[in-house]
């Protein structure tokens, strides 16, 4: 079949003309390919990181010590995912909460925009994969699902709750939809409500 662009797009989950390269808080999830629980499993509400687990630990903290507009906040590696907060800063800039900015440029899918959001988290998704395919034998291309999900925080009490899931997120592993031996919770137990 031909390419339409009416019919093969993938709907952007960006703010339309956010500056993704400005200062700002961002909340990011990345899944692995085929949500395969290659990172480690969740015993006891507690996070156990698998060899690939630790390197997906190690190259997201890397981020900061390689990039000095870069401050990390919560973190979490999960069996199938990691969650985490990126807070973008320029020399002299305070977060103060009112992080949505807008830019006359914004990227496009396939037009990298050097030091945006989307440019680190390739960067970081391409450092995990590498170094995950040296532990593997036989390499394979595929850590990562395609794309991954961000969210431009907004305020401080955004930014206090997302904290809180992220880190008490293996505590809601027994219920979450990618565990195989999920236990029926109740409705809503395994979303963020945003």
């Amino acid at each position: 079949m031909k390419y339409d662009p009416k019919i093969h797009h993938r709907r952007s989950i960006r703010l339309r003309e956010y500056d993704y390269s400005s200062p700002g808080s961002y909340y990011v999830t990345i899944c692995t390919h085929n949500k395969e629980h290659s990172f480690g499993r969740v015993v006891n509400g507690q996070m156990h990181r698998t060899a690939y687990g630790d390197v997906a630990h190690e190259e997201w903290f890397r981020t900061a010590a390689v990039r000095q507009d870069v401050q990390l906040d919560a973190f979490m590696v999960m069996p199938n995912h990691i969650h985490g907060i990126i807070i973008r800063t320029r020399p002299g800039w305070n977060w103060d909460g009112d992080t949505a900015r807008r830019a006359p440029a914004w990227e496009q899918f396939g037009k990298p925009v050097p030091d945006s959001l989307p440019t680190l988290m390739r960067s970081y998704k391409s450092a995990v994969t590498g170094r995950v395919n040296k532990l593997r034998r036989p390499a394979s291309a595929s850590v990562w699902q395609g794309g991954y999900y961000e969210h431009v925080i907004r305020n401080e009490a955004e930014l206090n709750r997302i904290r809180e899931y992220i880190l008490t997120n293996p505590l809601r592993w027994g219920s979450d939809r990618y565990n195989p031996e999920r236990v029926p919770a109740e409705k809503g137990d395994d979303d963020f409500d945003w």
